[in-house]
């Protein structure tokens, strides 16, 4: 399970959280990530991140595994995270779609020629029809980007050795969906590149906007995730994909529309996933600030009127995953007259509450290089808050994600 934690201070927190789940009897393996991005708009290094997981892992004293992602990394940036990182997730979104050389098309086509006519994957009650156009198709989109993770890999392998890491190949944010076997013929051209991955993570039907529900057809979702997971078997077996990778959901945080189908499926095939969440902690500590009241309040209502009149360049990054109605935004304003209760009760995502404001949420997830600007007034509001903060960070994470998805 991604935990991500923008500013550092809340490891020990989420730590607790995998501790009642493995009382509970389940074990679950935190990932620390954070993105070149975040680390850029907070003034924060790969190392941080390591100190920071190895921290409260020695605090709590944790006993199982745990391991420091280098989230959504390319070539360009993937040198820096080399040393404090053991899991990397290799980004390729950028690079779908465009152009492989004809003689790596022509090696995909003889490649799976074997794969032309009626595909019957087990578990799957009809049959996949390939074509050469389709296969033709299918390396058109994604080879280009399958060889962009493999160079991305490569150079990890290089300087960490084969077995001291771990692979996540990442296609979730692009604007369209890959089918359940186009994914099947991605992982064939991974191992075609001698690519060793222990986790993928499509892009599904719908919108997986960060920190708020799922929107789209739960069953089209359900459908989709059940093929995947039988198409990743196959995979296995036909590509040898030792051992097998488990199917990953970006942008995981809050998608409790979608925890019961997951958990289903899971259960009904006996099979693990990542579930990647990382904004909502930030979101959790100004949900704290909020509930402490007086300045920490007042802090919070600050971060919100800059990131309403900054919203623009705020949101521009984050176009695909999230969507913001600004008509339903409060005015800084209105929320300036809010007291402690509204004002948490707006942020924080309860279903059905009456207070709560999936677009002021989403404007505040992606609103953290505000918190950065304020540099040390957030961070000391932070600890003198600590164990309120903490607090929130603990709750949502175990009841609200690990509790509906895992237990």
């Amino acid at each position: 399970m991604g935990i991500g934690d923008r500013f550092g201070l809340q490891g020990i927190y989420q730590l607790q959280a995998f501790e009642k789940a493995l009382q509970a009897g389940v074990e679950i393996t935190p990932v620390w990530n954070k993105s070149n991005r975040e680390h850029t708009i907070v003034h924060s290094a790969p190392d941080d991140v390591r100190t920071e997981a190895d921290h409260a892992v020695k605090e709590r004293k944790w006993r199982k595994d745990y391991f420091v992602d280098a989230d959504h990394i390319n070539n360009s940036n993937v040198e820096k995270f080399l040393d404090s990182s053991d899991f990397f997730t290799l980004d390729v979104a950028d690079f779908i779609g465009k152009p492989a050389q004809e003689k790596d098309i022509a090696a995909f086509l003889y490649f799976f020629k074997k794969y032309q006519g009626s595909l019957m994957v087990p578990g799957i009650a009809w049959p996949f029809e390939i074509t050469e156009k389709a296969l033709q198709e299918i390396a058109g989109k994604y080879l280009f980007a399958v060889k962009e993770a493999a160079a991305i890999y490569r150079t990890i392998e290089n300087k960490k050795g084969k077995d001291n890491f771990i692979a996540e190949v990442s296609m979730d944010e692009v604007n369209n969906p890959q089918t359940p076997i186009e994914l099947f013929f991605i992982m064939g051209a991974l191992a075609m590149e001698k690519v060793s991955f222990s986790t993928i993570a499509p892009k599904f039907t719908g919108r997986f906007n960060k920190g708020v529900d799922y929107v789209g057809d739960i069953k089209t979702f359900a459908k989709e995730f059940e093929e995947d997971i039988l198409v990743i078997d196959f995979a296995v077996k036909e590509f040898s994909l030792e051992p097998g990778p488990k199917l990953s959901v970006h942008s995981g945080s809050d998608k409790f529309s979608l925890y019961p189908e997951i958990a289903r499926i899971m259960r009904q095939y006996n099979k693990g996933i990542h579930l990647k969440t990382a904004g909502t902690t930030w979101l959790e500590e100004v949900t704290g600030l909020a509930m402490a009241g007086g300045d920490a309040l007042e802090l919070a209502k600050g971060i919100y009127a800059k990131a309403y009149q900054r919203r623009a360049d705020l949101c521009a990054p984050y176009a695909s995953v999230i969507d913001i109605n600004p008509s339903r935004l409060p005015s800084p304003e209105t929320v300036h007259a809010w007291n402690a209760d509204k004002f948490a009760h707006s942020l924080r995502h309860v279903p059905g509450h009456p207070d709560f404001n999936p677009d002021l949420r989403q404007l505040i997830h992606v609103g953290y290089k505000i918190a950065a600007e304020y540099g040390s007034v957030y961070l000391n509001a932070l600890l003198v808050n600590a164990d309120l903060v903490g607090s929130q960070v603990f709750e949502n994470l175990y009841e609200r994600h690990i509790r509906r998805i895992f237990l």
